[in-house]
């Protein structure tokens, strides 16, 4: 996902490394057990959400035998799969709607002063793109990985007045 070429949304890794510090945002943390001989071996995963608060945001995935180490990858990895996200004043321009596997996520611009309207996992996506005021539906599975992929999806469609009068030729 980090590829510009995909996508004019994403961020390649020199736009990344000029962006500095992120705040970062743990949606889940699991374990996992390994039965063993001597007993069990537990892993764990973690997804963290990435953003500055003003445009940018991303996810993050990783695996490590202690909690901190996964913390830690997903960090790394939320750094590579980052977004730019175009607003208008403090909401997003238009409705959309994101889809990842089974689940399924509406999010609607909102007038100021609303605020965020949705779960925790869409919650921690918004807040750290700088979205201020949006109301959000989701559907289908509630699995906060698929969710966060499912928000960042949508996200990624959003276009402004400005980009599609360019992308038909017309003048705003």
């Amino acid at each position: 996902m980090g590829n510009s070429k995909k996508h004019p949304r994403y961020l390649d890794r020199t736009e990344a490394e000029r962006l500095g510090e992120l705040k970062e945002e743990r949606v889940k943390v699991n374990r996992s057990a390994k039965v063993v001989k001597g007993g069990r071996r537990f892993a764990f995963s973690a997804l963290t959400v990435v953003g500055n608060q003003d445009g940018v945001v991303g996810y993050g995935f990783g695996k490590a035998k202690e909690i901190p180490s996964a913390m830690q990858k997903a960090y790394q990895d939320g750094r590579k799969h980052l977004i730019r996200v175009p607003r208008v004043g403090t909401s997003i321009p238009h409705e959309v709607e994101g889809v990842f596997c089974s689940s399924k996520i509406r999010m609607i611009p909102a007038s100021p002063g609303t605020g965020i309207i949705a779960g925790g996992t869409v919650r921690a996506v918004l807040e750290l793109a700088g979205v201020k005021d949006v109301l959000t539906k989701s559907f289908g599975s509630h699995n906060p990985i698929n969710l966060v992929k499912a928000t960042l999806q949508g996200l990624a469609q959003l276009r402004t007045k400005a980009e599609i009068a360019e992308l038909r030729g017309k003048e705003v």
